[in-house]
């Protein structure tokens, strides 16, 4: 169904190709998953299945792309819409309507489908993807993860042959996650779709898989097989895989299930110790860096958050975690004056943030949104340090240190808009870093993010936590939270349902847990590392 003959993209004034020795075939009716690290090249890839690469993004595409028997070099995206739907990282930036119901109609117009045609479909996307409750609703009214089902949902309803997914379920809640990808899967199966998705949370997805892809590395030949063989000697690896090789398990898990039928040695090692403690723990006597009482925020007259409360203390990190829509942005936009509240109490180092000037503020709290570019407005990388180290009153550096940590070997003359979704986002938390604020509010922070670059993103916050910094993330990825969170707090329908030490919370729930808890339940194990850290000591 899609061919690619020796192909390679060169951008221009790049020094090198971005993917290049490109020769595969994608079957029809087969989940293909495409993995690497960040900046690899997997959007390139995907981009030129859908014609983007070369008529859109510019560049030199050598080679040659075929999907169903057509060129994409003499098939512009338009000649390709009925035969590729594609849905990028960035679900706004596809969106031509305003409300949800005809965001899904908008490409079956396009193509001149019948009105009955278009009904049926609309309400099986509707039902297929969770979405009926929100048809009438505005699409800049949505969450992040919302949007996602629906620029999901509109390039289903033309029922194309191949389908082209770049994180899919970044922004989405577990249970969210895993009702699109079982659409997917109903998908290929029933209908013989081909589906080819790029996606960074690997323990989502690999166990759906047909085949992967995998791009070791920039201007690196791919490597496709199965993907147990292709794990193995992936860079890239989700938890489940990790233990696996950790425990020395032969053929390596994908799922859950597969690990714990080989789990139950490893368990009877592990139950005679307790798990090593993640990092020290915040003093509980320390005075509040921000404190919420029985918040309530209304938006556009909708009650969003009620009764809401938190406390979060020097060195401590918080996850926030729940449904998409259950309000964790917008209590993390309250505690920086977005949104004034309609009842209860805000208080950032004893300021209340909607009546604190922003220039005053920024030193109390800094927060990076889901939209990384909403913070990003220099043309270069070097000018965007230059900025926030005047604007947070910094020494010189200070910025781009913590860029270089957290992106090692990105250009300076880079252009923002230029890196990946993941690599702006590290670019936007070294921004707000700068300042130093005693509160730091991460917003999805491991959407496109690897795990290389993830584990740098827990080394900092950790690092950050230690010198008394505190931080509250709201996120749906329930490894990162196991990592990093000392308390989990769990928010349902604007209400918190759950608050507590991070082992406590998540293990007792199927929703959050992360992959090591359920493989080794009911032991109280989060992490890869924590195994790790044990056999050694036990090996020691």
């Amino acid at each position: 169904m899609i061919r690619f003959e020796q192909v390679s993209v060169t951008y221009a004034d790049a020094a090198a190709p971005a993917v290049q020795g490109v020769d595969l075939t994608v079957p029809e009716g087969e989940l293909c998953l495409l993995v690497g690290p960040s900046g690899v090249g997997k959007s390139t890839v995907l981009n030129a299945v859908c014609g983007l690469v070369p008529h859109f993004t510019g560049g030199t595409l050598h080679g040659r792309v075929t999907v169903d028997g057509r060129d994409t070099r003499t098939h512009p995206p338009r000649e390709l819409a009925d035969v590729v739907g594609t849905v990028g990282q960035d679900p706004m930036a596809h969106f031509v309507t305003d409300t949800v119901e005809d965001e899904l109609a908008y490409g079956m117009e396009s193509l001149g489908l019948a009105p009955d045609v278009m009904r049926r479909r609309v309400e099986e996307t509707l039902d297929l993807l969770g979405l009926a409750e929100l048809r009438d609703r505005a699409i800049s009214t949505l969450s992040g993860g919302q949007m996602q089902r629906v620029a999901i949902g509109s390039v289903l309803t033309a029922h194309p042959k191949v389908l082209v997914l770049d994180e899919p379920t970044s922004a989405l809640d577990p249970a969210a996650a895993e009702e699109v990808l079982a659409v997917l899967q109903r998908l290929v199966h029933d209908l013989g779709t081909t589906v080819l998705m790029a996606e960074h949370r690997l323990e989502r997805v690999v166990q759906y898989a047909d085949q992967v892809i995998l791009l070791p590395g920039p201007g690196a030949a791919p490597v496709m097989g199965e993907p147990a063989d292709v794990m193995a000697a992936s860079p890239v690896r989700p938890p489940v895989v990790e233990l696996g090789r950790l425990a020395g398990w032969s053929p390596l898990p994908l799922s859950v299930r597969d690990a714990r039928r080989k789990a139950a040695p490893l368990r009877e090692r592990l139950s005679a110790v307790a798990p090593p403690a993640p990092g020290p723990a915040p003093a509980a006597d320390a005075e509040p860096v921000a404190t919420v009482a029985g918040l309530g925020v209304h938006r556009d007259r909708t009650p969003v958050l009620h009764g809401v409360g938190l406390t979060v203390r020097p060195g401590e990190t918080v996850a926030l975690m729940g449904r998409n829509g259950a309000g964790k942005s917008t209590l993390l936009r309250t505690l920086v004056g977005m949104h004034q509240p309609s009842a209860g109490s805000v208080r950032i180092g004893g300021a209340v943030p909607h009546r604190t000037r922003p220039r005053d503020l920024v030193r109390r709290v800094g927060l990076v949104p889901q939209e990384p570019r909403d913070l990003l407005s220099a043309d270069t990388v070097a000018a965007e340090c230059v900025a926030a180290d005047r604007d947070a009153a910094a020494p010189a550096g200070r910025c781009r240190e913590l860029v270089a940590r957290l992106l090692p070997g990105v250009r300076d003359a880079a252009h923002p808009r230029d890196l990946s979704e993941g690599q702006r986002l590290a670019l936007a938390l070294a921004v707000v870093l700068t300042a130093r604020p005693p509160l730091l509010l991460l917003d999805e922070p491991t959407r496109g993010l690897d795990y290389a670059a993830k584990a740098r993103l827990v080394e900092v916050v950790r690092g950050l936590a230690a010198e008394g910094q505190a931080c509250v993330l709201a996120t749906h990825d329930v490894e990162l939270a196991a990592e990093l969170a000392h308390r989990v707090v769990i928010l349902a329908d604007g209400e918190v349902v759950a608050d507590g030490p991070t082992e406590d919370v998540v293990v007792s729930s199927p929703a959050f847990a992360p992959q090591v808890a359920k493989v080794l339940a009911p032991l109280p194990w989060l992490t890869v590392a924590q195994v790790a850290r044990s056999l050694e000591g036990a090996v020691a």
